[in-house]
């Protein structure tokens, strides 16, 4: 037992070491801020695109507990935290009490979300599903960028049905993709499933869609992150015949973090962070 426990605070300001033994000998205390980013195929190997450091006391003895004020100023954090299939990003806060033998390390993750705005365009989705002479179905979609506690609003047309559909259904399809090139691999889950009819449509017939993006766990887009990874969804419309023959059309939305009216103070232990000016 290393007979040092690390207080962490709620933002920086002093990191409190707990001495809980004799005294300890070290050769300097130092802190660090980093963004790492881990593929889970590629556990050898993180890649940090931050790293700031600070050094909190010279080589000497702890014999109590004591504290150390630190601060890192206009950190830049340009992507989210995320957690997924083959890769993570994390944000965290590493002290580290340099010996001979073993150091002594201590961490404490950041989380850190993206804000963003209502997007300055949001265009209608609007698409067809058809198989010549035999099927002709429009929907459509009231936008194209969703934040992540929006409702998808829209509605299928049949035009032409000539073959017998059973069943169909709506779902949010998430695809994660690491690596690049001939390395390059894409991880389908589907993220939720909205039933919109159970039975046989007739030609003129329209139902309407209402799905809420709330009762799922998603993140926001994104897109090449450290040109090491991307995230991203699909609305995918799935229809099933009679001799469970399938037919589907997807198309890619964007689904993005709304900024809230308030920032209220975070739990203990997480800082929350937006995007920096």
């Amino acid at each position: 037992s290393s007979g040092i426990n690390a207080e962490w605070p709620l933002r920086p300001g002093n990191i409190k070491l707990k001495q809980e033994g004799k005294k300890l000998e070290h050769q300097g205390i130092r802190i660090e801020f980093l963004g790492q980013i881990e593929m889970f195929y590629d556990k050898g190997n993180n890649y940090e695109f931050v790293k700031l450091d600070r050094d909190l006391a010279r080589p000497g003895e702890l014999t109590q507990s004591c504290s150390f004020p630190f601060e890192f100023l206009k950190v830049v954090k340009q992507y989210e935290s995320y957690t997924g299939r083959n890769v993570k990003l994390r944000y965290f806060l590493r002290v580290t009490i340099a010996r001979r033998l073993v150091d002594l390390v201590h961490e404490r993750e950041v989380i850190v979300h993206q804000l963003s705005s209502y997007p300055e365009t949001n265009s209608p989705l609007k698409m067809e599903v058809g198989i010549e002479d035999c099927l002709h179905i429009e929907f459509e979609y009231n936008r194209s960028k969703y934040h992540l506690n929006d409702v998808i609003v829209g509605k299928i047309y049949f035009i032409l049905v000539r073959i017998k559909i059973k069943h169909m259904e709506l779902s949010i399809l998430k695809r994660e993709t690491t690596g690049s090139g001939a390395n390059t691999y894409n991880e389908n889950e589907q993220i939720g499933r909205y039933e919109i009819m159970d039975g046989a449509p007739v030609r003129g017939e329209s139902i309407p869609i209402r799905l809420f993006l709330s009762a799922y766990d998603l993140s926001p887009t994104m897109k090449d992150v450290n040109k090491k990874f991307s995230v991203r969804y699909y609305l995918n419309l799935v229809l099933v015949d009679e001799d469970d023959r399938r037919y589907f059309k997807q198309q890619e939305i964007t689904v993005w973090r709304k900024s809230p009216n308030s920032i209220v103070s975070p739990k203990r232990g997480v800082a929350a962070f937006g995007k920096d000016d």
